[in-house]
């Protein structure tokens, strides 16, 4: 399996969907209190989930069903079932990106996508929507970013606002 690197939409693409609130588990509970006050300085595709590195050296793992995990980023990239190769790409572009924030610059990296908005969490919610649709909005100090999942397509979407 190999990283997928994508382009961020600023919201001129988005998925067409109703969305109702929905209770998050105690699992993804804890996962949002740690990630509250962190900003997502970039993110990849691998393993079916979307990875988003933060700001304070964790990868923020969510999957296509709105499940998630958080993990040191060295330690979420050795569990990733991609090459050895692929795995040096990726630690070199989390380490640029967390040593220097000028390294965001889409034509340094290789493998993770800055995203389209600057977002620091101050909040989370899950939402629901038609044929097992999932959002994550991730609500910010000064922007919003949605990831939107179609567990039947596998496709995730990372958009500014999206709330």
């Amino acid at each position: 399996m190999a990283i997928k690197r994508t382009r961020a939409y600023g919201g001129s693409k988005t998925m067409v969907v109703h969305w109702e609130s929905e209770h998050t588990n105690k699992h993804q509970d804890h996962v949002i209190a740690h990630v509250r006050g962190a900003t997502v300085v970039g993110y990849f595709h691998a393993d079916d989930a979307l990875h988003m590195l933060l700001d304070i050296g964790f990868v923020w793992t969510v999957y296509v069903d709105g499940e998630m995990g958080l993990l040191p980023h060295a330690l979420a990239i050795g569990e990733l079932s991609i090459s050895g190769d692929d795995k040096q790409a990726l630690s070199r572009d989390l380490r640029l990106l967390l040593e220097d924030g000028e390294a965001s610059e889409e034509s340094i990296l290789k493998t993770v996508t800055p995203p389209p908005v600057e977002c620091t969490i101050d909040d989370v919610e899950l939402y629901a929507g038609g044929d097992g649709r999932w959002r994550l909005l991730l609500r910010g100090e000064a922007a919003n970013l949605a990831i939107d999942t179609s567990p039947a397509t596998g496709e995730m979407l990372v958009v500014a606002g999206g709330g």
